[in-house]
């Protein structure tokens, strides 16, 4: 990308810091090299993955295992399985997982029994709802079993074979490495989750960050933008651009930095501003927080609860809201009572970034989006 243009490709290269690969990226390229071992006994070493956005990292592997079918006892043959393992590598962000050892372990599958996931050690269940799985399923996210299940097809088309396997996925010591997460608190119980949505981990230093915030706020002024768009994420810059069509250099990545944003408008306003970013995300700034990272801001249930009240909640659901494992539970147990809180977040976090504002003449509307990109929640636009 040019250096003239904005939008989340020049500021991560303003930062000057190294991006990595998420825990997804790495579970696909060990299941990919290990799949691609249990058909033709050969492991690919570096082995390349195509991550949602078209780029098509190596990966080395740092462990291998391949065990052919064995007979067993009055059943034929067994189907043997093969494991391959990569070393998580999260560039120069400060990530607990980076060093970690992602192991995939294959096993064929009878024809038509599709691909299964499981969780190996080190790996967690979910055991509350309000996550993007049903309970009992292994941590996993959606987006990384999708990569799994195409890469998986891919191989399979190479080598004539139906594609049927079980994955299982185990991270090395990582029960150990969870607990410095909020997966025990979310309910996820016996280790990592194995998460990424781009497959790509954006380091965060917040000075770097911040600074490179300003800039692409500087250059879509220079390039005439009067509408610019604050996104937590690759998701909801899709969204934003669905919505509202805007060129990349309006677009501003965010992260956690909400506050880093609106105080440089204030001071170089455009104007309209969109915030846009996942419900959870956003119903921290509704409730009065600027930095939206998750060691240092979290989900306010009894708030959302309110909220919920002020939208016509009775008072046994506002008590279920107060006691929901997520924000995403909360939202759903409101949406199957036709009670709007994405609005009411959305509304709310409108009016927190206004009265950070401080009457700067910059219009605001904020969308509200569920992990999948659907708005389940907007602001009408106000201004001062």
């Amino acid at each position: 990308m040019s250096e003239a243009k904005g939008g989340r490709g020049a500021q991560l290269k303003h930062t000057g810091l190294r991006p990595g690969w998420t825990t997804g990226a790495c579970a696909t390229a060990a299941t990919t090299a290990a799949y691609t071992a249990l058909l033709t006994g050969d492991f690919p070493d570096p082995v390349t993955i195509t991550l949602p956005r078209g780029q098509t990292p190596a990966f080395a592997l740092a462990a291998e295992e391949l065990a052919p079918a064995q007979p067993a006892a009055g059943r034929g043959a067994s189907a043997g399985h093969a494991m391959a393992a990569v070393v998580k590598d999260a560039g120069d962000d400060p990530d607990v997982t980076h060093g970690a050892l992602v192991r995939s372990t294959v096993r064929l599958l009878p024809p038509g029994s599709g691909v299964v996931f499981r969780a190996g050690e080190g790996v967690g269940t979910i055991t509350r709802p309000g996550l993007p799985l049903p309970v009992g399923e292994p941590a996993i996210n959606p987006v990384p079993r999708q990569m799994m299940r195409d890469h998986v097809a891919l191989v399979a088309e190479r080598h004539g074979a139906p594609g049927d396997v079980e994955i299982t996925i185990s991270v090395d010591h990582g029960a150990e490495i969870a607990r410095s997460t909020w997966n025990p608190r979310l309910g996820i119980l016996g280790g990592l989750s194995i998460l990424g949505t781009t497959g790509i981990v954006v380091p965060y230093s917040c000075s770097a960050w911040i600074d490179s915030i300003r800039r692409g706020v500087d250059v879509a002024r220079a390039a005439g933008r009067t509408h610019v768009a604050g996104c937590t994420g690759s998701t909801s810059e899709k969204t934003v651009v669905a919505e509202h069509g805007l060129p990349e250099d309006a677009l501003l990545d965010m992260g956690d930095f909400a506050g880093a944003v609106l105080k440089y408008v204030r001071r170089h306003p455009v104007d309209r501003l969109t915030i846009c970013g996942g419900f959870a995300k956003l119903s921290k700034l509704a409730a009065g927080h600027l930095d939206l990272h998750s060691a240092r801001s979290q989900v306010d249930k009894p708030f959302l609860a309110e909220l919920a009240r002020r939208g016509g909640a009775s008072e046994a659901l506002a008590a279920e809201v107060a006691d929901a494992n997520t924000g995403l539970a909360a939202l759903q147990l409101c949406t199957a009572a036709g009670v709007r809180l994405g609005d009411l977040v959305a509304a709310r976090a409108r009016d927190e970034a206004l009265s950070v504002l401080r009457g700067a003449p910059v219009t605001v509307d904020v969308i509200c989006i569920d992990r999948a990109g659907n708005v389940v929640g907007r602001s009408e636009p106000a201004g001062p």
